[in-house]
């Protein structure tokens, strides 16, 4: 997967695919950017179409308008971003904080979404846009602006992981990436990921939705995807798959089994469609 050439607004990465073969959108969470899919498009079925954004404040994203966006500027703005890849209807999976923006998109516009796929449920913190931050997400953004983005990657970017000394290379490019990330575009996903209600959008939800989480994430607990999970409408709720030895970080962690779960939905969404 490589960077594609800019579209208005943003940037991304594709890996093309086979004419008529499934379409992969990939979002990401709050500390990683369109790479942090690399180490899984290599495991997937080579003929999929796999497009990775950089969310709106990252990379080369525009920023979103609003100080405090919510998730549906999100959704919004990744209906835009489809428009213009050239992109009607797709599998989309989400990863933390992207499952936030898969969820809201889902809800926005489910004619184009195949399947919904939440990795690492952040369920949000249902805070009133524009009042007070939760303790937690101002101790974040005092954190980021304290120690600077470098050291403040260096701080978190090892609790992705279940054994980060396993692979000193993984660990390296979690915290490369985070480190790299813009302090105003972190913000705002600190603010939407304040306001979320990952469980409100799941009720509402009218496309076939899987739930996968690591079983070691300490990040957002595997009692959280269970949550996401138990708040999707029974006729949409597909199968929680817990990934033993994996934790939050899991798409880079253990991308070989996520690849196989990812697959395995599409073969199973598409004989279903």
């Amino acid at each position: 997967m490589n960077p594609a050439p800019p579209l208005p607004g943003f940037t991304w990465r594709e890996r093309p695919g086979t004419p008529g073969a499934p379409v992969l959108v990939c979002l990401h969470g709050i500390g990683s950017d369109a790479g942090g899919f690399a180490a899984l498009v290599p495991h997937l079925p080579a003929e999929w179409r796999v497009l990775a954004w950089d969310a709106p404040g990252y990379g080369g994203s525009d920023r979103l308008a609003p100080e405090w966006p919510v998730a549906a500027d999100y959704a919004t703005a990744l209906a835009r971003f489809l428009d213009a890849a050239g992109v009607e209807r797709a599998m989309v999976i989400g990863h933390s904080l992207g499952t936030l923006m898969g969820a809201a998109f889902a809800r926005a516009h489910p004619d184009r979404v195949e399947r919904l796929i939440l990795a690492a449920c952040a369920q949000g913190q249902r805070a009133a846009p524009g009042g007070k931050q939760p303790d937690k997400a101002a101790a974040r953004l005092d954190d980021l602006a304290r120690l600077g983005p470098r050291a403040f990657a260096e701080a978190r970017a090892p609790r992705l992981l279940h054994r980060p000394d396993a692979d000193p290379a993984v660990t390296g490019r979690l915290t490369d990436t985070m480190a790299a990330i813009d302090p105003a575009g972190y913000g705002q996903a600190v603010r939407m990921l304040a306001s979320g209600d990952l469980a409100a959008d799941c009720a509402a939800l009218s496309v076939p939705t899987w739930v996968m989480v690591g079983a070691q994430d300490i990040i957002t607990p595997v009692a959280q995807s269970r949550q996401a999970h138990q708040a999707l409408p029974a006729p949409w709720r597909r199968g929680l798959t817990v990934l033993p030895g994996l934790g939050h970080a899991l798409l880079q962690e253990g991308p070989e089994a996520c690849a196989e779960l990812v697959a395995a939905i599409a073969r199973e969404s598409f004989r279903a469609a």
